[in-house]
């Protein structure tokens, strides 16, 4: 596969208003960490789909949330390998939810989303 399976295209964000309104309105969740983690089976053919919210309630500055947002995207990006399709077992569609106050670091970020990608793992093989 070479360097491809790091990569992060556009196939693999979540769009469409409808999409994400399912998400939110139709899908489980669970909390680990930092994180709140939205999640839904997709009927769409792919790569799994993310989003990543940082809230502005907690960061004012844009710079601060598209710092995190960078932050978790790359941490995503180097180890989404632990989420692959085994089985033909459906595609999710997850979202990530920052909920710290405080801006974490890129290696906090990376092990606590390792966590959660286990967690959809265990629940997308079942």
């Amino acid at each position: 596969m070479g360097l491809s399976k790091y990569s992060f295209s556009k196939p693999e964000k979540l769009t469409g208003k409808k999409r994400i309104e399912g998400l939110f309105k139709k899908g489980s969740s669970f909390y680990l960490g930092d994180f709140q983690t939205r999640h839904i089976k997709s009927e769409k053919i792919g790569p799994h789909q993310i989003l990543i919210s940082v809230p502005k309630r907690n960061f004012k500055r844009a710079v601060d949330r598209n710092l995190l947002k960078r932050r978790i995207r790359e941490a995503y990006r180097l180890n989404k390998h632990l989420l692959i399709n085994s089985n033909e077992s459906k595609n999710l569609c997850i979202g990530f939810i920052y909920l710290s106050k405080q801006i974490l670091t890129f290696d906090n970020i990376q092990t606590q989303l390792i966590k959660c990608l286990e967690r959809l793992d265990t629940i997308n093989t079942n």
